[in-house]
Protein backbone atom coordinates (compact mmCIF):
# COMPACT_ATOMS: atom_id res chain seq x y z
CA UNK A 1 0.00 0.00 0.00
CA UNK A 2 1.11 3.52 -0.77
CA UNK A 3 0.47 5.72 2.26
CA UNK A 4 0.77 9.49 1.82
CA UNK A 5 3.54 11.61 3.39
CA UNK A 6 1.57 11.63 6.69
CA UNK A 7 1.31 7.85 6.68
CA UNK A 8 -2.39 7.82 5.74
CA UNK A 9 -4.60 6.55 2.96
CA UNK A 10 -8.30 7.24 2.24
CA UNK A 11 -10.78 4.51 3.13
CA UNK A 12 -14.16 4.60 1.41
CA UNK A 13 -16.86 2.76 3.35
CA UNK A 14 -19.69 1.22 1.34
CA UNK A 15 -22.77 -0.78 2.36
CA UNK A 16 -22.08 -4.38 1.30
CA UNK A 17 -25.74 -5.02 0.46
CA UNK A 18 -26.81 -2.00 -1.61
CA UNK A 19 -23.57 -0.21 -2.54
CA UNK A 20 -24.45 3.05 -0.75
CA UNK A 21 -21.38 5.08 0.22
CA UNK A 22 -21.55 5.54 3.98
CA UNK A 23 -18.44 7.52 4.81
CA UNK A 24 -14.85 8.40 4.00
CA UNK A 25 -12.15 8.16 6.64
CA UNK A 26 -8.40 7.68 6.77
CA UNK A 27 -6.28 4.73 7.81
CA UNK A 28 -2.71 4.45 8.87
CA UNK A 29 -0.88 1.13 8.68
CA UNK A 30 -1.99 0.09 12.17
CA UNK A 31 -5.66 0.86 11.43
CA UNK A 32 -5.50 -1.20 8.25
CA UNK A 33 -3.86 -4.11 10.07
CA UNK A 34 -6.46 -4.01 12.87
CA UNK A 35 -9.30 -3.86 10.36
CA UNK A 36 -7.97 -6.90 8.51
CA UNK A 37 -7.31 -8.88 11.70
CA UNK A 38 -10.52 -8.05 13.61
CA UNK A 39 -13.09 -7.78 10.81
CA UNK A 40 -14.28 -4.43 12.12
CA UNK A 41 -13.32 -1.00 10.81
CA UNK A 42 -10.52 0.94 12.48
CA UNK A 43 -9.42 4.39 11.34
CA UNK A 44 -6.95 7.12 12.16
CA UNK A 45 -8.44 10.41 13.34
CA UNK A 46 -6.55 13.27 11.75
CA UNK A 47 -8.05 15.80 14.19
CA UNK A 48 -7.39 13.78 17.37
CA UNK A 49 -4.23 12.19 15.98
CA UNK A 50 -5.14 8.77 17.28
CA UNK A 51 -6.44 5.39 16.23
CA UNK A 52 -10.19 4.83 16.61
CA UNK A 53 -12.40 1.77 16.46
CA UNK A 54 -15.60 2.81 14.67
CA UNK A 55 -18.50 2.03 17.01
CA UNK A 56 -16.47 1.68 20.22
CA UNK A 57 -18.36 4.54 21.88
CA UNK A 58 -21.60 4.59 19.85
CA UNK A 59 -22.13 0.87 19.33
CA UNK A 60 -22.44 1.55 15.58
CA UNK A 61 -19.79 -0.89 14.41
CA UNK A 62 -18.81 -1.42 10.80
CA UNK A 63 -18.42 -5.16 10.24
CA UNK A 64 -16.15 -5.61 7.25
CA UNK A 65 -17.18 -8.12 4.58
CA UNK A 66 -14.57 -7.32 1.92
CA UNK A 67 -11.63 -4.98 1.41
CA UNK A 68 -10.65 -3.79 -2.07
CA UNK A 69 -7.54 -1.86 -3.13
CA UNK A 70 -7.62 0.65 -6.00
CA UNK A 71 -5.36 0.38 -9.04
CA UNK A 72 -2.77 2.79 -7.59
CA UNK A 73 -2.73 1.01 -4.21
CA UNK A 74 -3.32 4.31 -2.41
CA UNK A 75 -7.01 3.94 -1.45
CA UNK A 76 -9.07 1.16 0.07
CA UNK A 77 -12.76 0.38 -0.23
CA UNK A 78 -14.40 -1.36 2.70
CA UNK A 79 -17.65 -3.16 2.04
CA UNK A 80 -19.41 -3.39 5.38
CA UNK A 81 -22.52 -4.38 7.25
CA UNK A 82 -23.22 -1.46 9.56
CA UNK A 83 -24.78 -2.15 12.95
CA UNK A 84 -26.16 1.41 13.04
CA UNK A 85 -25.68 4.85 11.50
CA UNK A 86 -22.24 5.44 10.01
CA UNK A 87 -22.34 9.23 10.47
CA UNK A 88 -21.60 10.88 13.82
CA UNK A 89 -24.75 13.01 13.26
CA UNK A 90 -26.90 9.90 13.50
CA UNK A 91 -27.58 9.72 9.77
CA UNK A 92 -27.11 6.39 7.99
CA UNK A 93 -24.53 7.94 5.65
CA UNK A 94 -22.28 10.98 5.97
CA UNK A 95 -23.44 11.93 2.47
CA UNK A 96 -26.98 13.16 3.16
CA UNK A 97 -26.76 16.75 1.87
CA UNK A 98 -26.81 17.64 -1.82
CA UNK A 99 -24.87 20.49 -3.37
CA UNK A 100 -26.72 22.35 -6.10
CA UNK A 101 -25.27 25.41 -7.84
CA UNK A 102 -22.62 25.69 -5.15
CA UNK A 103 -25.14 25.66 -2.29
CA UNK A 104 -25.36 22.83 0.20
CA UNK A 105 -28.86 21.69 1.08
CA UNK A 106 -29.94 21.29 4.67
CA UNK A 107 -31.70 18.01 3.93
CA UNK A 108 -30.82 16.46 7.25
CA UNK A 109 -33.43 13.73 7.76
CA UNK A 110 -32.90 13.96 11.52
CA UNK A 111 -33.81 17.66 11.55
CA UNK A 112 -37.26 17.19 10.03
Amino acid sequence: MKFDDKGLLPAIVQDAQNGEVLMLAYMNEEALEKTLSTGQAWFYSRSRRELWHKGATSGNYLNVEKVFVDCDEDTVLLQVNASGPACHTGNRSCFFREMTRGLISSNDPLQR
